[in-house]
């Protein structure tokens, strides 16, 4: 069975036990959200709601609260020294689809995910530098060698 339903103006297509990331919501990891704007239900029998599924029931359980990609945004007009850059992160988070439900009734249900410090914070972990090394020690340097001047050139005789 899946449902078709809209979480910040998007449309999505969603099964129990789906994870995906949708733009903000406010909430902590770990929190449970209901979700009831369903546009259509499809299992057994097809349900289309005009506009909305009348009694339809989405449970999602936020993973984290995260950031997309870096989106660079430059702007240059030619010929006129102007070039601006900059960077944008979009907040975003992710969640997972634990039942599906239609008038109070739970369709299908997936078992909700255990929220860890690995899954609620990813990009804490990534940011952790990696332990240097200890740098090997260094050979002892061979004197360099002295070098003996060139031989100057006998001078040209100059004819009166």
């Amino acid at each position: 069975m899946y449902a078709v339903i809209i979480i910040g103006g998007k449309q999505y297509r969603v099964t129990a036990g789906d994870s995906l990331t949708v733009n903000k919501l406010e909430g902590a990891a770990g929190d449970r959200l209901k979700v009831d704007q369903v546009l259509s239900l499809s299992g057994d029998k097809s349900v289309i709601g005009s506009p909305l599924v009348a009694g339809a029931l989405v449970e999602v359980q936020i993973l984290a609260q995260t950031r997309n990609d870096t989106v660079i945004v430059f702007k240059k007009q030619r010929r006129q020294h102007y070039k601006r850059k900059n960077g944008h992160r979009q907040p975003m988070t992710k969640i997972f689809i634990t039942s599906i439900g239609l008038n109070g009734e739970v369709a299908v249900k997936a078992e909700p995910k255990k929220v860890t410090e690995r899954t609620a914070a990813p990009a804490a972990a990534a940011k952790k530098p990696a332990a240097k090394k200890a740098a090997a020690p260094k050979a002892a340097a061979k004197p360099a060698a002295k070098k003996a001047p060139a031989a100057k050139k006998p001078a040209a005789k100059k004819e009166a």
